[in-house]
């Protein structure tokens, strides 16, 4: 019997989503119930759920062996984890609270997903697609539970990446919203919450860097090596501690305008000038620390104080990564 204050977690697809999210609950001692809703014939079926299964325990076994946690838990997680049929929809779904649909990324399998969530979950249960390309008002329409319903982007793999990106609709319930947030945060997840748009937050950002990077290498700025080597150390360390906006703010708005000037006109390319919020923000004064407010408000802020704080962060992660090295002068780095 699940816990009582664990409620029951179903996932519609049974592939590589839905076994990620499967380790991710399971791990936190959530029942789930994985339901594959292809019909398969039974020898076929026997492999496939043996394949899922074998899955869930390898990334399991692999978190495990690089020292996340003790290889002995392994078999008391996958106890959690229960594999349904076609044939079993009602089983499944039934009892769960919180219900996934992670099918293929195809209106027909959409479709059938969602009506079937729709006439077996519970009308208490929370609906949410894992998609990663559509969008929630366009799902919510097919779901039948539109005050139920909103969109749950994990990040791959889907039992590593903290991040997920909730995005409700308009008519999607503040509650429904609220409490899968909790259940996130819950496991350890970092949800955030936007509105319906094309590529949501990271897949919009990443596809504009990731572009621009393949570029680079077509105009031969750089070598692949030095290009990933530059993000790795460059890009990824630094927006690892502060985010993209709060850099923003850290430098100043004004700098990111007159950069962005520089290369659209040297780069005879729109797609580097600033936003239109970037040269409204310089209008109001609101350049960042400097300012006091920027994208964010610094006006009750100890500016010093975080200054430290972030410096501290990037010291740690060097330490951290072994790229800290003592002084010339053969001062030892503490706690080294």
């Amino acid at each position: 019997m699940p816990r009582a204050d664990r409620p029951v977690i179903a996932c519609v697809g049974a592939g590589r989503m839905g076994r990620g999210i499967a380790h991710c609950f399971a791990y936190a001692g959530f029942d789930v119930h994985l339901l594959d809703v292809k019909p398969r014939d039974p020898a076929v079926r026997e492999t496939y759920f043996k394949a899922a299964s074998e899955e869930v325990r390898n990334s399991l076994e692999m978190i495990a062996g690089l020292g996340g946690f003790d290889p002995a838990a392994v078999d008391a997680i996958m106890a959690r984890v229960f594999l349904f049929s076609d044939d079993r929809a009602e089983a499944a779904l039934g009892p769960a609270r919180y219900v996934f649909e992670a099918v293929p990324e195809t209106d027909p399998a959409k479709k059938a997903a969602l009506g079937l969530i729709d006439s077996l979950a519970s009308p208490e249960a929370v609906i949410a697609s894992t998609t990663s390309t559509y969008l929630s008002t366009q799902l919510s329409e097919w779901s039948g539970r539109s005050r139920s319903f909103l969109n749950a982007h994990w990040l791959n793999p889907a039992f590593l990446v903290p991040l997920v990106e909730i995005s409700p609709t308009e008519e999607t319930d503040p509650s429904v919203t609220g409490a899968m947030c909790d259940l996130l945060e819950s496991i350890g997840k970092v949800p955030v919450v936007c509105k319906a748009s094309p590529g949501y937050i990271v897949p919009r950002i990443q596809a504009l860097a990731m572009n621009e990077a393949a570029r680079l290498v077509e105009e031969g700025v750089a070598s692949p090596e030095d290009i990933d080597k530059a993000v790795k150390y460059g890009f990824g360390f630094r927006f690892a501690v502060l985010g993209l906006l709060e850099f923003i703010d850290w430098g100043g708005g004004d700098i990111l305008y007159h950069a962005s000037r520089y290369l659209s006109e040297a780069m005879r390319d729109e797609r580097f000038a600033a936003p239109d919020i970037v040269r409204q923000n310089m209008a109001e004064s609101r350049i960042g620390l400097r300012d006091g407010r920027g994208f964010y408000d610094y006006e009750d802020v100890d500016v010093g104080a975080y200054r430290r704080e972030r410096m501290k962060a990037f010291l740690e992660m060097l330490v951290r990564s072994g790229m800290h090295r003592a002084p010339a002068d053969g001062g030892g780095v503490p706690g080294s």
